[in-house]
C-alpha cells in the first residue's frame, strides 16, 4: 500500500496540480490538508474520474483535511467527539483538522495539527492543548487499531537536523520544547517516524517559505510526516518526499510525503 499527505495549501487553486500528480503518482492513498473549502463545494469529479473515493472535512477559507482512496474505505470519522466525546472534546472540532478512515484492515489518520501562530500566543496554547487531546485520541485508537498510519501537517520540527537553520529559527513556533515533548509522548504510544526509518542525515525538508527564495535557497523545515504503529513499521519499505511539485508555478509551500508498506 502506498500513501501520501500532502499540504495543498487550497485544492480549489492547487487542483490541477493535484489531478497531474496523482496520474503520474498512482498512489492507494493521498490525504490532503488545508483544503480551504466546505464540503459541498470540494471539486469532487476530477478526482472521481481518476477511481478515487473521496472523504472530506472542511470548512471555507480555512483548515480543511480530506482522504483520496482507490477502494472504499470503512468507519469514516472526523474530529476527536467520536472518540473522545463532544463533553471531553468542546469546541476543538469547529476547526476542521481530523479525518480517519479504514482500509485493509489499516486504519490512516489524516491530521493538519495547529499552526500555533507564535510561542506563548493564544493560538500557541490552543495548539497545546489540541495535542494533549489528539494524545489521549491516538492512545484509544491504538488499542482498536493495531495497524496504524499518522500523516499530516504536524507543525512540529521533530529534530533540529530537520531544519535548515535550527539555532536562527530556535525561537520560532514548531520548534519550542512543549511542542516537540508532546510530539514524543504521542510517538511514545508506539509510533516510529517512517522517514527516518530509511533517512538519517538532515537537509531534507517538506515546506519552505515563500519568502527569501525558500526553496531555491532550501531554507526548509521538515513538518510533514507519517507515524506507523510498530507492526506497520516492519512492514515499511520506503518514506521519501516529493520536491517535484514544489517546483511548480504556484506551488503549495508543501511537498507530498510518500510511505510504502
Amino acid at each position: 500500500m502506498k500513501i501520501a499527505t500532502w499540504n495543498v495549501n487550497s485544492i480549489r487553486t492547487r487542483k490541477q496540480q493535484v489531478i497531474e500528480w496523482l496520474k503520474a503518482n498512482s498512489v492507494d492513498i493521498l490525504c490532503l490538508q488545508e483544503t480551504k473549502v466546505i464540503d459541498q463545494d470540494f471539486p469532487r469529479s476530477p478526482f472521481a474520474e481518476l477511481g478515487y473515493h473521496i472523504y472530506v472535512s472542511g470548512q471555507k477559507s480555512y483548515n480543511g483535511v480530506a482522504i483520496f482512496s482507490r477502494s472504499p474505505m470503512e468507519d469514516i470519522s472526523s474530529g476527536f467527539a467520536p472518540i473522545l466525546g463532544d463533553h471531553k472534546v468542546g469546541d476543538f472540532d469547529i476547526q476542521k483538522r481530523l479525518i480517519t478512515g479504514v482500509i485493509n484492515d489499516v486504519r490512516i489518520l489524516n491530521l493538519y495539527v495547529p499552526n500555533g501562530s507564535s510561542v506563548g500566543s493564544e493560538k500557541y496554547d490552543y495548539k497545546l492543548d489540541w495535542l494533549k487531546l489528539l494524545q489521549e485520541y491516538v492512545k484509544i485508537i491504538l488499542d482498536k487499531s493495531p495497524n496504524l498510519c499518522i500523516c499530516g501537517d504536524f507543525n512540529i520540527v521533530p529534530e533540529d537536523r530537520d531544519i535548515y537553520d535550527p539555532e536562527g529559527c530556535k525561537n520560532s513556533v514548531g520548534l519550542s520544547d512543549l511542542e516537540r515533548q508532546a510530539l514524543q509522548e504521542i510517538l511514545k504510544l508506539g509510533l516510529v517516524d517512517a522517514f527516518r526509518q530509511f533517512t538519517t542525515e538532515g537537509g531534507h525538508y517538506s515546506w519552505w517559505d515563500y519568502r527569501a527564495a525558500g526553496f531555491r535557497r532550501n531554507r526548509g523545515w521538515r513538518i510533514d510526516h507519517h507515524y506507523l504503529s510498530l507492526p506497520l513499521s516492519q512492514k515499511a519499505t520506503m518514506c521519501v518526499i516529493d520536491k517535484n511539485p514544489r517546483e511548480l508555478l504556484k506551488p503549495s509551500d508543501h511537498a507530498p510525503v510518500i510511505v510504502e508498506f
